[in-house]
């Protein structure tokens, strides 16, 4: 399972013409803000590779102050500070430099971030991407005239996935408020999509990459339109608007911002941008994220291994503190087809961004994060006959609710025909995919409508709705890795999310 949730799933683009696109620009990508609170390295020799390291101390200004002496002590540079959670983010290229802070007085925890050296921008090329397959424009005429006749979006009818969870209903009673943002904390959005841009909210958007917000203009676009499209894909399924062009989103009404968080050319989500993401989305007024990614480079952080220790700490205490400001957080359960209630898994592919190890580990010390941070709405990915995904990670315990994420051996009926999740793409384009990351801004669209319909409900409460309004199968006559009750199982949590019920509640 790569990154973001669903890298690795089909592409399958319409053509531009028969499918309303408008060809937009993109604007240069700002470089990333200035070192805060830097102070000069000295001390230690840098006498090994330049990495990143989280460290986390007690959250008052005394202690983060004499911590990042310390830090400077040892080699290492200041990129960041986020005293009111008390996680530093820093550069050494110290070998000894997070032992060296696990000492010091006031701090928790400390580790690298990555097992990679830290590399400049473009150092490395990104191939072409594979040609995209193209619908029949038989198939593209029969949707525009269901469109027509049913007074829908362009697009609509091969989105199986709204009436699927009663959306295209929803949005004829209450299709989200404009003081509801939903911040996608991903690869960036392109928010000059014509079926985006009415409902972006530049002000609550950032380039988080490397632990520092950049807020200015394009900085949270995609930094290459062809590979990065991951977040673009994500928007259109929260929030596409019904202009008559394309796609309709889950909740058409509310706002969308973008917090991008993956690193260039390689599209690396590290805990330090993550961090960063988090404390930007609660200190700008974003009330849903969504989370469709892992923190790179390990699939699952273990609490007895200091520096993946160093990563739950960190990224945790920047979920907590935007739980705390009224966000909820919404995050993919994952693409391996794994029970993450198990007693011990196997995890083939991590550190993704070195060199990968075989190794066994326990879900219940070693956590997929942010999805099994606490009070995150973890996501698990049905088909078109709301059957689990086949590759949708699952776990009594685990799941929380489900949502159409696609499966290409659940087929639907015509004019789909095809069982992914059709968005928007960067450029003014349509694609389907298919993963745990389409599921996801599926809840969190619903997230939106609930926190459209009950303003001052706090996230716990709008999490509480979500598994009560849910609409659960039961488990499938056989299936032996569907354990638990009609109500909560393994494979839907309390069920699959249910956007009518949000929007009458």
């Amino acid at each position: 399972m790569a990154h973001p949730r669903s890298r690795r799933a089909r592409v399958l683009a319409l053509p531009l013409g028969l499918a309303l696109t408008a060809s937009l620009g993109f604007l240069p990508n700002a470089a990333t803000a200035a070192p805060q609170d830097s102070a000069p390295a000295a001390a230690a020799p840098a006498s090994g590779p330049l990495l990143s390291y989280v460290v986390n101390a007690t959250p008052d200004h005394a202690t983060v102050g004499a911590v990042k002496k310390a830090i400077a002590k040892a080699g290492g540079k200041v990129i960041v500070a986020h005293e009111q959670i008390g996680v530093i983010v820093v550069h050494s290229a110290n070998p000894e430099f997070a032992e060296t802070l696990r000492a010091v007085p006031g701090v928790q925890s400390a580790g690298a971030s990555r097992t990679a050296p830290l590399k400049a921008s473009g150092t490395t090329d990104v191939g072409k991407p594979q040609k995209l397959d193209r619908l029949p424009k038989s198939q593209l005429k029969a949707a525009a005239a269901a469109a027509k006749a049913n007074g829908e979006e362009p697009l609509e009818p091969l989105q199986w996935d709204l009436p699927a969870i009663k959306a295209d209903k929803a949005a004829k009673v209450n299709p989200g408020s404009r003081n509801v943002t939903v911040g996608i904390i991903d690869t960036g959005v392109d928010d000059t999509h014509p079926d985006l841009k009415a409902n972006f909210s530049a002000k609550q958007s950032a380039n988080c990459v490397g632990g520092v917000a950049d807020t200015s203009k394009g900085a949270w676009r995609p930094w290459d339109p062809d590979e990065d499209y991951h977040g673009t894909h994500v928007a259109g399924t929260i929030a596409a608007a019904r202009n008559g062009v394309g796609v309709a989103g889950v909740a058409p009404g509310v706002k969308i911002s973008a917090i991008k968080v993956s690193e260039p050319k390689t599209a690396f989500f590290y805990a330090e941008s993550v961090v960063c993401a988090f404390v930007f989305a609660a200190d700008h007024g974003v009330e849903v994220t969504n989370n469709s990614y892992y923190v790179d480079p390990w699939m699952f952080n273990c609490k007895d291994d200091a520096d993946q220790a160093a990563i739950i700490d960190a990224v945790g205490r920047a979920a907590k503190y935007a739980q705390g400001k009224g966000v909820l957080n919404v995050a993919a359960a994952g693409n391996s087809n794994l029970d993450l209630a198990a007693e011990k898994l196997t995890d083939t592919g991590s550190p993704n961004d070195s060199t990968p190890v075989e190794r066994t580990v326990s879900p219940k010390t070693c956590w997929d994060v942010p999805t099994q941070l606490p009070g995150t709405v973890t996501v698990a990915a049905t088909g078109v006959h709301k059957a689990k995904s086949y590759y949708s990670n699952f776990g009594l315990g685990q799941i929380d609710v489900a949502a159409p994420g696609g499966d290409s051996k659940q087929v639907p009926e015509l004019p789909a025909k095809n069982g992914n999740i059709l968005s928007t793409m960067p450029g003014g384009d349509w694609a389907y995919l298919a993963g745990t990351s389409m599921a996801t801004p599926h809840v969190a669209g619903v997230a939106a409508l609930l926190k459209s319909a009950h303003p001052k409900s706090s996230p716990q409460e709008i999490q509480w709705l979500l598994k009560q309004q849910a609409d659960n199968p039961g488990c499938p006559t056989g299936e032996a890795t569907c354990t638990g009750t009609k109500h909560v199982n393994s494979h839907y949590g309390y069920g699959i999310v249910n956007a009518l019920n949000a929007v009458k509640s």
